[in-house]
């Protein structure tokens, strides 16, 4: 079992069709400290898939795989092609609420299911030496008590010291993926009385959290924040980060200077064949608020789909920012 608490210090979510390789890429010019994680990626994906589903850039360190699945075995074996492969460090998921991770037997509905999380980390961690971590929720359904959240811990914690917690609850039916991030009422208490009652364990927070001072107020509870949709919807609070939280004396990059820091990247992923627009979605809101950053996001959404489309469509598109 390995401490992970200065790599969960500040993260970004994983987040299914956002997070790819290109937009970790992105994220690492704007802060070089924060801990970056993967898509989900599911055991079966990795063991059977045609893809390469655990490709990286080695400029992502550090880099987290966040993998989907129950099956104890094929998670260990998952975790043990991911170290050979560099990643910092692995997660399991246990606090996605969709359809069809629940169809898969993982996800949000294996916090029912405590011991079979202990075994399947248990596992995955007899095969690394890299820390295993695990995301979670406060609780599903009407299981939505501070004791059997506890429950849940204690059955996990001997196998891992690092849990990430959502502070949501996840209503495994009824609500879609979108209205579980946002419906069930936040409860930031729960997760601060958490670290306050297993101190020895590494506790990061996740859910609604969007500024540097709302991290700042966290991180006085617990010994982690992660943010999801704000970190890729505003990018620009990226630049920020290592200064602000990790207390580094780095000068902070600018918008544009982090846009162009992205060419040699972007040439070198139109020669592999990646369309132009795969990698730029991720950076449309890194100007908001900024005058112009309308017209940057439509001319970008209007040509980089464009057969041909390199470079200079996006310096074309800078020409726009004031």
């Amino acid at each position: 079992m390995h401490n992970s608490s200065s790599l969960n210090r500040f993260s970004i979510a994983p987040m299914l069709d956002w997070t790819d390789k290109h937009c970790r890429y992105f994220h690492r010019i704007l802060t070089k400290q924060t801990l970056l994680y993967t898509e989900m990626v599911t055991t079966g994906a990795i063991l059977f898939g045609k893809g390469d589903y655990l490709a990286f850039n080695n400029e992502e360190h550090p880099v987290s795989l966040q993998l989907g699945g129950s099956d104890p075995k094929a998670l260990a074996q998952c975790s043990k092609l991911a170290q050979e492969r560099g990643y910092d460090e692995i997660n399991l998921n246990v606090g996605c609420p969709s359809d069809r991770v629940q169809n898969g037997m993982f996800g949000a509905c294996l916090m029912g299911k405590a011991d079979l999380v202990a075994d399947c980390v248990a596992q995955m961690q007899d095969q690394v030496d890299i820390p295993v971590t695990v995301k979670t929720r406060i609780g599903i359904d009407n299981f939505d008590s501070y004791a059997f959240l506890c429950q849940f811990i204690e059955k996990v914690m001997p196998y891992t010291n690092t849990f990430i917690v959502h502070a949501r609850k996840a209503w495994l039916s009824g609500l879609s993926p979108k209205e579980n991030r946002e419906v069930p009422p936040l409860d930031y208490e729960r997760v601060y009385q958490l670290k306050q009652d297993y101190p020895d364990l590494t506790i990061a927070i996740n859910g609604g959290i969007k500024t540097i001072d709302e991290i700042k107020y966290h991180l006085q509870y617990v010994d982690g924040v992660m943010v999801g949709r704000e970190a890729y919807q505003n990018p620009l609070l990226l630049t920020q980060i290592d200064a602000q939280i990790f207390g580094l004396n780095s000068p902070t990059i600018e918008p544009k200077s982090a846009i162009r820091a992205l060419y040699p990247y972007i040439e070198q992923q139109l020669t592999q064949g990646v369309q132009l627009n795969h990698i730029m979605r991720h950076t449309l809101g890194l100007f908001n608020g900024r005058k112009g950053a309308r017209q940057w996001r439509r001319y970008l959404s209007e040509n980089s789909h464009k057969k041909g489309a390199g470079v200079d469509v996006v310096e074309q598109a800078l020409t726009f920012i004031k």
